[in-house]
């Protein structure tokens, strides 16, 4: 199985408004550069919108180690609250409605298919790659706003 590194990070200039997403795929020490922006959207919507992109932009199965610095992202995976609000119909334990459902479902079903291992790095702290995500992000929400 492959192994490929997935970095990515996602911005809002307003919350919501305008913003981007950037993710970085390392295999074999080869770089492949997404980024992308929705004119109104939220921080999370982008932190996730990131990572589906990274997967979908895989081929095949891989064994994956994905770093991200957002919180929402990794606890709601690797905590399982993900999937138990697909399991309650997108509701939350205290029965009010998971945000964000359409991506969450999708993300869920990229997950599946690769071998994940989630590493959480401080945003703004000097990670290179994540650094360049956030370059990215910022700068495809910045398109948006002066468009």
């Amino acid at each position: 199985m492959k192994h490929v590194d997935i970095y990515t990070d996602g911005s809002c200039r307003e919350n919501p408004g305008p913003g981007g997403w950037g993710a970085i795929l390392v295999y074999k020490g080869v770089e492949k550069e997404l980024c992308g922006g929705e004119a109104n959207t939220t921080n999370n919507r982008m932190e996730l919108t990131a990572v589906i992109k990274a997967f979908q932009a895989l081929k095949e199965s891989c064994e994956v180690t994905l770093t991200s610095d957002s919180k929402y992202v990794l606890d709601a995976i690797t905590n399982g609250w993900a999937i138990g609000w697909k399991q309650n119909n997108w509701k939350k334990a205290d029965k009010s409605p998971a945000l964000n459902s359409d991506l969450w479902e999708i993300l869920l079903n990229e997950l599946e298919k690769h071998k994940i291992t989630y590493n959480w790095v401080k945003g703004h702290a000097g990670h290179p790659y994540n650094e360049r995500c956030d370059k990215m992000a910022q700068a495809e929400s910045a398109k948006l706003v002066n468009s």
